[in-house]
């Protein structure tokens, strides 16, 4: 069992959640981030006033799977994430994490059939 936790573009979300529905992968978490990377923030303007941000909105996928879905969950999301800008940075990342154990609560069972 792995835990995949992807960092994505918030205007990317709903491609990616259609996208991993249609692989069969039905079942992930989803909670907005903030943070930055390379791109070390960006300039805005409101009211005619131009600030930096330091912190870029992102969203945060955490989805958990057996070993048979891990390259398709992977290779969907890095398809579908993208902005369609070459090198554009910022587009995610991908984190795949080792999942210890897993209980689904409602059907009181533990191990890869909680997933």
């Amino acid at each position: 069992m792995k835990l995949i936790v992807a960092i994505i573009q918030p205007t990317r979300l709903a491609a990616v959640q259609a996208a991993l529905e249609k692989a069969g992968i039905s079942r992930m978490t989803v909670c907005d981030a903030h943070g930055f990377a390379r791109q070390r923030g960006q300039t805005a303007t409101f009211r005619g006033m131009e600030y930096k941000t330091h912190l870029l909105r992102k969203v945060t996928l955490e989805i958990a799977v057996n070993e048979d879905f891990v390259e398709r969950t992977i290779d969907t999301i890095c398809k579908a994430a993208k902005t369609g800008q070459e090198g554009n940075i910022g587009d995610g990342k991908i984190f795949v994490l080792p999942l210890g154990e897993a209980h689904d609560l409602g059907a009181a069972v533990s191990g890869p059939e909680a997933l």
